[in-house]
């Protein structure tokens, strides 16, 4: 797949993880008037959940069109369940209720821009009235949007006038003859104050509400409405808690407050539904409960009480029985318990138990790509999360094993393991078999694998397969036959022999019923009766078998009701059980057959064909009457697969081994597909023994390894808490260590202390720290090599941040060198100068640094003493600030605070850096980096990505001296950082393996692809994103042409010249007929198969 004379122009854009940052959650009755459901906004998608007695299940996972800008559940007279409204960013609105296909559906939505008016500062404001009588939206300042509700439906949307431009709080009031909002606002002189009015929906304006306070604490920033019969609101300021209601009488005490402990809330969440209690969680993680103590009529005092520590929360849902989901933006999500008592006796504070988490790498400040088990395969490393939840993370694709024992035995041709009773709870023996013979191993006294013999075993022939089966006995087959024996005794019990001059080639058998192979199309058929051994059925076929299988599928687990068999003609078969008789044929091309697996995913019985040249079928599979439907081949390696069954934390999967060793699971009743993090496997077995509990036994070419294996899903994250908030960081092959640099919560002088930090790559201890000076800040760091010094030196660049200064003016360029084995930073140069030091890069053996508004280049020369040093070379000014470099040969790209992205070029015989070309447009970058030669890659701070192109060929000065705009794309989300490589181990002979891909990191936790494709491939792409578009609805009527559209503040256009990945992808998880229709649309002569493989081989990308 080689790129054409267009370069990178063309770009296929994917999230290898999705966005876990959660920004709102909501809890009522929404898939039925009996689920509690959890529902979560991670922005750009919805998850659904449903509170069990096992815990939170998971029921949908949904992308939205469109930021999630607010989100609510409420519950319309007349209606049996929850409809769940949110608005986005741009405007729109939707109103969901989930149908009795257990399907999302639209009930309402539209858009509720205005051509004109200011966009709201402090963020989207959408409520819904307790009554249900309203729906009130603020989107811009001074307007609010209502939309009424009645018995009919949604009514026409009205604008009603707000005086007060910065509002900071809106919420409904609760048991209000008329619907009546509370605003709590700011004005000219920065006071804070609290009104109330009553929507009059005849006149469509305000009236003045029940009640008003003035001139709040300077610090009240949220205000929380009270159920009746109480009523009334408590606003929360950083020092002050207030409750406030309409004045009953004269005397009466409508206020009532008190004083906290100084700190920002940024959550609240409801415990009882009278409003007596509130969960309140700030920006440090802290957990207060707020008791309002009322006499039934009235509040008449308030208490604050500590629980403890959470991730720092955007959401608390309050679910059940004590148990509260907290979603976090800058810290993993997490389900807690509450307890009367402390958790922990040496914490007495402490009332919170973690029962889960949810991982979340948001925000990703920065990452880097490396290999650090040296396996050729990428790993991403990022700063994520903020301030006391910040850490580095470490992303790896595929499952790990994790050896704990290894035996060198070479030509193993077969493996099981077998328990010695019915009644053990470990395996006993491990049985191997090689050519001519077959040998058992079991752990002996000192917890060791020693050979074992089992009395009545054929330890002279080669086993086919063996097993337990009922009624404590166990069944050898060789070529020459099938054994009976007792479990406990290894007696021999019975045996069945093939008819003359025929000899078993294959057999499978469930825990009651055998079924051999015997050469010349035989098949035989064999159920175990007390204690011996009865051919019930024979089936003759005119061609050599190749595999079969009868492992139980549907209600029995110990007896099969059907019989699966390949055979060399590239056929598969089904039969049915006890009469082996066909029930149909299935054609599979050209490749023979290797391995039949039925296996049941979450309960949807599956039947999975291996092929011999890696390919695998999967197919849907209707036990009682053997029907097969949902027809899917994708590519799993290049050799032949042998598919067997494991158990891991109680969940059945299925252990693909081959050249590219695979774990086949199922997430929301979708197959899904993960690499195991080892060579080339052969045959796997299960093997739970006292000495390796929940493990598995996989041969190899060279031998026996059994190791236990990671949870079973695609990305696996370690997280290294720091204490301290991760800003850059940097990795050096040749000393094994990161650098990273970090700053602590600021101190009582409220200045925070910036250090470098030096940390080693496989234990990720920190095992040297370097403090910054006072105010100064790290921001930029790199790993270079410089001129013609043979030593790695971290570089790291500064600004100082001193309080007054419009933007710094002054800096420090570090120059830091790790010895391998020492592991300590020595300061080997520094060098001031005169502003921030944003970004620094390697380049022709020099350093580049972008300074404030300047680019430039310093040359790493010998000094006087015989000392190096950074000596000042050519520069460029004229940028409004210089955040991002990228380099290639003598082409400098830069990425401006304002004004987008600058092509500059180095003259080495002149010693100037000149500016080549520039994108007129104005852009706030956020990060660059280059495609190819030509073709450069930006990311701006309105969540868009665009891609521009030098046009060295262009006529006229002008146009060479513009870069032209060749791609734009909506990814809805701030990207901080793009680095080449990729997080999966590339096939040589894949299609997707000479793609060259980028990572980048996101605010809300993605990690992205960008693939390079060429022409063909991406007007191919267009076209069946296109279909794609048509076959799958947006959730709320909501546009995916539009969503992926390029929007800023100054610019609006076309999605171009980019492919959306997860559109593209959602294609293997459509229904047959659904794909079909794609296929029809698509018309150029592809087949659902080979669609279906286009896409595997493209989601191979990450």
């Amino acid at each position: 797949m080689e790129l054409a004379s267009e370069g990178c122009s063309y770009n296929y854009v994917v999230s290898a993880h999705k966005p876990t940052a959660v920004r709102h959650s909501v809890v009522g009755n929404f898939t039925s008037s009996s689920d509690l459901n959890l529902i979560i906004s991670k922005v750009t998608r919805v998850e659904i959940y449903t509170l069990t007695p096992e815990g939170l299940k998971d029921v949908a996972d949904v992308p939205i069109y469109g930021r999630i800008a607010s989100l609510e559940l409420f519950r319309p007279p007349g209606e049996k369940k929850d409809l769940l409204f949110f608005t986005t960013e741009r405007y729109k609105f939707c109103v969901l209720y989930w149908d009795a296909e257990n399907q999302l559906q639209t009930r309402a939505s539209g858009n509720l821009a205005d051509r004109t008016g200011r966009p709201v500062e402090h963020g989207q404001i959408g409520i819904v009235d307790p009554d249900c009588r309203v729906i009130g939206v603020q989107m811009y300042d001074g307007l609010l949007k209502v939309i009424p509700m009645d018995s009919m439906g949604f009514q026409e949307a009205f604008n009603i006038r707000v005086d007060q431009l910065q509002v900071l709080s809106m919420e409904f009031l609760y048991d209000c003859p008329r619907p009546t909002v509370a605003l709590l606002y700011q004005d000219n002189k920065d006071a804070r104050h609290l009104r109330t009015y009553e929507i009059s929906i005849k006149d469509k304006e305000f009236v003045e509400g029940p009640f008003s306070q003035n001139n709040l604490d300077p610090g009240v920033s949220m205000i929380i409405p009270v159920p009746g019969p109480t009523g009334g609101l408590v606003v929360v300021g950083e020092s002050v808690i207030m409750y406030v209601r309409k004045k009953r009488s004269a005397d009466d005490q409508a206020v009532k407050s008190i004083q906290v402990q100084a700190t920002i809330v940024k959550a609240v969440g409801r415990v009882d539904p009278d409003g007596s209690r509130y969960l309140l969680g700030d920006t440090l993680g802290n957990l207060h409960m707020l008791v309002l103590s009322h006499d039934s009529q009235r509040v008449v005092g308030l208490k604050l009480e500590a629980l403890g520590r959470i991730s720092a929360p955007s959401s608390l849902s309050y679910l059940d029985s004590g148990v509260v989901f907290v979603g976090s933006l800058y810290g993993d999500s997490q389900l807690i318990r509450l307890h009367p008592e402390a958790v922990d006796p040496t914490q007495p504070s402490n009332f919170v138990e973690v029962m889960d988490v949810w991982t979340n790498l948001g925000p990703i400040i920065d990452l880097a790509v490396v290999d650090l088990e040296r396996q050729g395969q990428g790993q991403v490393v990022t700063c994520s999360g903020k301030g006391p939840d910040s850490s580095l993370r470490i992303v790896r694709n595929g499952i790990g094993m994790i050896e704990q024992a290894a035996v060198e035995l070479a030509g193993i041709k077969g493996i099981w393991n077998l328990q010695n009773s019915s009644s053990a709870s470990f395996d006993t023996y491990l049985v191997l078999a090689f050519v001519g013979e077959t040998r058992i191993l079991e752990i002996n006294a000192e917890d060791e694998l020693d050979e074992a013999e089992i009395e009545g075993f054929d330890a002279e022939q080669q086993t086919l397969y063996c097993g337990n089966m009922v009624g404590d006995l166990l069944v050898q087959v060789t070529a020459g036959g099938v054994r009976l024996l007792s479990a406990p005794t290894g007696a021999l019990l019975d045996q069945w022999l093939p008819p003359p001059g025929l000899q078993i080639n294959v057999a499978s058998a469930s825990p009651s019923q055998l079924l051999v192979a015997t050469g010349h199309g035989n098949i035989a058929y064999l159920e175990v009766e007390e204690g011996k051994l009865k051919q019930v059925g024979h089936h003759k076929l005119d061609t050599e078998v190749a595999c079969l299988d009868i492992t139980p599928i549907g209600e029995d687990s110990g007896r099969a009701a059907l019989a699966a068999v390949g055979t060399w003609q590239q056929q598969l078969l089904l039969f049915d059980l006890p009469a082996l008789q066909p029930l149909l044929s299935q054609d599979l091309g050209e490749v023979i057959p290797r391995s039949l697996l039925f296996a049941q995913f979450e309960g949807v019985p599956h039947l999975l064909c291996a092929l011999g040249d890696g390919h695998l079928f999967t197919f849907h599979v209707d036990p009682p009457t053997g029907e097969l439907s949902e027809k899917k081949k994708l590519s799993l390696g290049s050799k032949p697969m042998t598919l067997k069954t494991f158990h891991s934390n109680g969940v059945a999967h299925v252990f693909a081994a081959s050249d590219r060793p695979t774990v086949i699971y199922s997430s929301n009743k979708k197959l899904l597909y993960s690499n195991v993090n080892e060579n080339e496997v052969n045959l796997m077995t299960s093997f739970n023994s006292s000495s390796f509990p929940d493990s598995l036994a996989i041969a190899k070419e060279s031998g026996l390894t059994i190791g236990s294996i990671d949870e079973i899903q695609k990305l696996h994250i370690r997280a290294v808490p720091l204490g301290e908030q991760a800003r850059r960081l940097a990795h050096q092959d040749s000393s094994h260590t990161f650098l990273v640099t970090t700053s602590s919560e600021p101190s009582g002088s409220g200045v925070s202390q910036e250090q470098i930090r030096l940390v080693d790559d496989q234990t990720f201890e920190t095992v040297d720290v370097l403090p910054l000076h006072h105010y100064e800040m790290a921001c930029s760091c790199a790993s270079l090599t410089l001129a013609d010094d043979p030593n790695p030196y971290y570089v790291v660049g500064t600004a100082y941040a001193i309080p007054d200064e419009q933007e710094p003016t002054k800096g420090r360029i570090l120059v830091l060198e790790s010895k391998p084995g020492k592991h300590k930073l020595h300061l080997v140069f520094e060098k001031d100068t005169r502003g921030a030091v944003y970004t620094i890069s390697g380049f022709q053996g020099k350093l580049i640094a972008g300074i404030n508004s300047r680019v430039q280049l310093y040359d790493w020369q010998l000094q006087k003493d015989s000392s190096r040093g950074l000596v000042a070379g050519a520069g460029q000014s004229g940028l409004v600030l210089a955040l991002y470099l990228a380099c290639r040969g003598d082409f400098i790209v830069v990425g401006d605070l304002m004004k987008s992205i600058y092509l500059l070029m180095y003259k080495a015989e002149e010693g100037v850096l000149e500016i080549r070309a520039k994108d007129f447009h104005s852009n706030y970058m956020t990060a660059v980096d280059i495609l190819d030669d030509d073709t450069y890659l930006g990311a701006e701070i309105n969540y868009n990505l665009f891609t521009v192109r030098k046009n060295s060929d262009a006529a006229s000065d002008e146009d060479r001296n513009r870069l032209e705009v060749v791609g734009e794309y909506h990814l809805g989300d701030m990207v901080n950082r793009f680095q080449r490589g990729s997080l999966v181990m590339q096939l040589p002979d894949s299609e997707t393996a000479r793609i060259p891909t980028l990572l980048f990191g996101t605010i809300l936790g993605i990690i992205g692809v960008i693939a390079s494709i060429p022409r063909e491939q991406y007007q191919f792409l267009e076209k069946l994103q296109d279909c794609m578009r048509q076959a799958v609805n947006g959730v709320g009527g909501l546009s995916h042409e539009e969503w992926r559209s390029f929007s800023s503040d100054r610019k609006k256009g076309v999605c171009k010249n980019f492919i959306d990945g997860d559109l593209i992808e959602q294609f293997v998880d459509l229904k047959r007929d659904t794909m079909q229709w794609v296929v029809d649309r698509m018309g150029n002569g592809t087949t659902v198969e080979e669609l279906s493989k286009t896409v595997e081989e493209l989601s191979r990308l990450h």
